[in-house]
């Protein structure tokens, strides 16, 4: 082999080197984030809820969506450590168009830049060929009004949900980038009443749902969780899928895997009385600002650049958070 061949050997067989240990290392700060059960929390400082339940039409659905909304919102406040304050919940004469407005209005006056907003409809719905609708009492709110509602969360991570029938008919509507849309139809002619919720609901709060195994259920967890459950129900009776559940990730292909309903148990301790503690919280905050900001600017980026970035930030977040429950420990310990 001549000299330069040889250098040249050598040089690639370094890059080979380099690129193995960033790709490891890589995996090693991923993997330790996920299994600190970071990944999701990293991205929202406080999650909202609003879960409406509509018109329920007879004894029988009144007690179905009164059930599948607690079922929801226990979840969200045992599994997930979201706070009672954090949790609106409309039925009966207040779910109407009026309570609706005013809810969402609360809402966005109290959210704070990377909080997330998960809002839950459960209830009728119904399409005219046109228009589409979730059965409120009263007049209902148009797919034009529920998109302007929406909006008021420009700033904030949104996952839209809506368990109707028909309610495939909202997605060209509703769907933004940034924003995630469930719906347990693919089209507003799916008119059938849904199985949907039952089991989107129910995946909350079981661990076979937590495929990855993070101690936390994510949007997309759940609605894979629930689509599979609504076909092995239809196959189990021998009758034809009535329902086909879609969701569209704004375009990013990854937020549903990031959202959660809450922050978790492992979260929930933190005293920030504590000035260093304080400290140390507000350092982590800024952090995931960036990476929320960098996650946004990454079309426009070179890909190796972005991975750099990425992961600086990442392990930056890893060490914060130690830091953190390392302060935890020793104060613990100290009582």
């Amino acid at each position: 082999m001549m000299p330069n061949e040889a250098t040249k050997t050598r040089k690639h067989e370094t890059a080979f080197v380099r690129r193995s240990v960033q790709i490891g290392f890589r995996a090693f700060v991923l993997s330790w984030l996920v299994l600190a059960g970071l990944v999701g929390s990293a991205f929202a400082q406080a999650t909202h809820l609003l879960v409406i339940t509509g018109v329920p039409g007879d004894e029988e659905y009144t007690a179905k969506f009164a059930k599948w909304a607690t079922t929801f919102i226990d979840a969200a406040k045992k599994n997930e450590n979201v706070p009672e304050a954090n949790i609106t919940y409309l039925s009966g004469p207040k779910a109407t168009r009026e309570g609706v407005t005013k809810a969402f209005g609360d809402v966005a006056a109290r959210v704070k830049t990377n909080d997330a907003v998960i809002v839950l409809l459960i209830g009728h719905g119904s399409f005219n060929g046109s228009d589409a609708a979730f059965n409120l009492p009263g007049p209902d709110l148009t797919v034009a009004e529920w998109a302007r509602l929406l909006a008021k969360f420009p700033a904030q991570r949104v996952a839209f949900i809506n368990t109707s029938s028909s309610s495939g008919a909202f997605l060209p509507a509703v769907a933004a980038p940034g924003r995630v849309v469930v719906t347990a139809t693919k089209t507003g002619g799916e008119r059938n009443e849904t199985e949907f919720p039952e089991f989107f609901v129910a995946a909350f709060a079981d661990p076979a749902a937590d495929r990855d195994r993070n101690g936390h259920v994510s949007i997309l967890e759940a609605f894979d969780y629930a689509k599979n459950k609504v076909v092995q129900a239809f196959q189990q009776r021998g009758s034809l899928l009535t329902e086909h559940a879609t969701l569209d990730d704004g375009g990013e292909g990854r937020l549903a895997a990031t959202m959660y309903l809450g922050i978790g148990r492992t979260e929930a301790a933190v005293d920030t009385s504590d000035p260093e503690m304080k400290a140390l919280v507000d350092q982590r905050t800024a952090i995931e600002q960036k990476i929320d900001g960098l996650k946004l600017r990454k079309p426009s980026m070179d890909a190796a650049e972005y991975e750099t970035q990425m992961e600086s930030l990442l392990t930056e977040l890893a060490l914060k958070t130690k830091a953190i429950r390392d302060k935890q420990a020793a104060k613990k310990d100290q009582r």
